[in-house]
Order: structure tokens, then C-alpha cells, then sequence
């Protein structure tokens, strides 16, 4: 990196934008399907399938592991606004199980649906801003590898 003067505001602003990857900033940006570099961008091609690289930065995207954390994550969201749906709508009108059945189980089909591929896009925005999973300049290693001992078990 060249600094550009001798103000040292200027060489520690420098510093910053090289290396800044602001968390909010790239979940935002997942959240709203777009590439968590740039913001312009399309982060999936298909439904669950994030594009290669982005169009716009060129950034590889494909490189993330966010496996069942995304699933984990709507499960959550959608247990806690059906489970007070249900209860809500229990207190002011008394239904039958058919009646709840016919009313929370599209809520939830549905509202899952809708909510995975925002959840995956912010959990790729994570792992893009942490550095993890490939998208650091260096490469993954297990930091938590047990030292061997002598004892037996």
C-alpha cells in the first residue's frame, strides 16, 4: 500500500477501507440477495445456489459453507411467530385443531420458504465479512485440533 500523503489521517484511512469488511453491512447486503463486496450484484442463481462470482466485483461466491445453519436460523424465526400466532389467535377465537392446522400449517410452509434464501444470503454475507470458509487470503485450518496424549482411554 502507498500512501498517498504524509497526513496520517489519511495513511490510517487508507488502512481501513483496504481491509474493512463491516458485518452489518455485508448480512445487509445477503439479506437483500446481493453480493456482500460490492452490493450490486446477484448473490444466487438459482433458489438455494449461490452464483460463482458476482458480476459486478467479480468476488467468488461459491466458496461458502453455510450448510444446515441457514435452516437452523428460519426454524427458529418461524417456530417463534407461529407458536405466537397459534397462542394469540387462541386466546381471542377458540378453533379447533382442524381450524389451527388449516391456518398454521401454510403460515409455516410458506413463510419458510420465503424466508431461506434472505437467511442463507445473510449467513454468506457473514462468513464473507468474518473471512471464513475461503473467503480470507489465506487457507481453512482447524484451530481447535486436541494435542495427542499418552494416556489411554
Amino acid at each position: 500500500m502507498q500512501a498517498t500523503g504524509s497526513n496520517p489521517e489519511t495513511i490510517r484511512f487508507e488502512q481501513s477501507r483496504e481491509g474493512d469488511r463491516p458485518v452489518w453491512r455485508s448480512i445487509k447486503r445477503g439479506l437483500l440477495n446481493r453480493c456482500p463486496a460490492c452490493g450490486e450484484g446477484r448473490l444466487f442463481g438459482r433458489f438455494l445456489k449461490s452464483v460463482e462470482a458476482c458480476s459486478s466485483c467479480g468476488e467468488h461466491l461459491d466458496r461458502h459453507a453455510a450448510d444446515d445453519f441457514p435452516p437452523y436460523i428460519v426454524v427458529t424465526i418461524m417456530g417463534h411467530v407461529v407458536l405466537a400466532g397459534f397462542m394469540m389467535t387462541e386466546m381471542i377465537l377458540p378453533l379447533s385443531n382442524w381450524g389451527h392446522l388449516a391456518i398454521w400449517v401454510p403460515i409455516t410452509i410458506l413463510g419458510s420458504l420465503a424466508l431461506m434464501q434472505p437467511v442463507k444470503g445473510g449467513v454468506i454475507g457473514l462468513q464473507w465479512a468474518l473471512r471464513m470458509h475461503g473467503f480470507g487470503d489465506h487457507e481453512d485450518k482447524p484451530e481447535d485440533v486436541l494435542p495427542e496424549t499418552d494416556r489411554p482411554a
